[in-house]
């Protein structure tokens, strides 16, 4: 299992309430690739600097950091792209913790 960083843009179109359902979604489609779930960050609507459209001139963030097998993610980068929910998706591997020196 390694550590990964999601970044997930949410196409929500106008529905805010439906953040959390989407961000749910996602973590169960994550869950259900064998992975787990560590942390879910949910940030603002932000308007995107290039707009590709006029309907998708902004979209709601999501940073959700999670473990899974290496093999697993380009499965869930195309089950993401299928996802009416979610409109851009990035993974990174997320960096190794740093250890703190003691004073």
């Amino acid at each position: 299992m390694k550590k990964y960083e999601g970044l997930f843009i949410l196409n929500t179109a106008g529905r805010e309430e439906g953040v959390k359902e989407a961000i749910d979604k996602v973590s169960k489609e994550i869950t259900n690739a064998g992975g787990k779930i560590e942390a879910v960050q949910k940030m603002d609507k932000r308007p995107f600097s290039r707009v590709a459209d006029k309907k998708h001139s902004s979209g709601f963030y999501a940073n959700i950091v999670f473990e899974v097998a290496p093999a697993a993610i380009a499965p869930l980068r195309a089950k993401f792209g299928m996802l009416e929910e979610v409109f851009r998706v990035s993974f990174t591997a997320a960096p190794a913790p740093r250890a703190v020196k003691a004073a």
